[in-house]
């Protein structure tokens, strides 16, 4: 039978204990003497500064074509997260979040800038950084109601007629898209 040994650390203990790297360095000059002891991950590691909480989130909007906005400090975002509307408020806890077609708004003291966007990633970084990567971002200042139903009356329509797999697949995302961009623009305007 085999006994495995349970190593305990006292918390709370103003003794301090010698770590893996201290361990293996006597060890090692007890063994060879003569050699320089090789380099160990702790030796290229430093302890990290705590960093101050930012009172703002700084945002980055880019799509392939633009940069909407880089390095804009505000105080809140949302975004059309494939899980839901996500908030991100300045010390976020990292994540990577996949967003749908939606409305992406972005607060910045009384002002609530809204921007429509087909889908694409955010990144949340842990140092109140945000990037939001989106395949198509415009203002939905910019967006004419009746493209719109238009357009879901032509993509409903190719939907109903198509008869191959990827003519129903093209139909459905354009269906979807523009269903998306008309509930923005329903939310926009109330």
């Amino acid at each position: 039978m085999f006994r495995r040994a349970i190593i305990t650390r006292r918390l709370f203990s103003t003794v301090e204990e010698a770590s893996a790297d201290d361990l293996f360095l006597s060890a090692w000059k007890r063994t060879v003497p003569n050699l320089d002891p090789p380099k160990t991950p702790l030796t290229f590691m430093h302890p990290r500064s705590s960093p101050t909480p930012s009172k703002k989130l700084t945002i980055n909007l880019v799509s392939p074509y633009s940069s909407h906005f880089s390095n804009k400090q505000v105080d809140m975002v949302v975004v059309p997260a494939s899980t839901g509307q996500m908030g991100i408020l300045p010390t976020h806890e990292a994540s990577i979040s996949e967003l749908n077609p939606g409305l992406l708004s972005i607060h910045e003291g009384d002002q609530v800038t809204k921007y429509f966007i087909s889908s694409g990633f955010a990144f949340v970084h842990s140092n109140s950084i945000a990037d939001v990567i989106a395949i198509e971002a415009v203002p939905v200042e910019q967006i004419d109601p009746s493209s719109v139903q238009k357009g879901l009356v032509e993509f409903t329509q190719k939907l109903s007629t198509a008869s191959t797999d990827l003519e129903k697949a093209e139909a459905q995302i354009g269906l979807d898209v523009l269903t998306a961009l008309n509930h923005s623009l329903s939310v926009n305007i109330s």
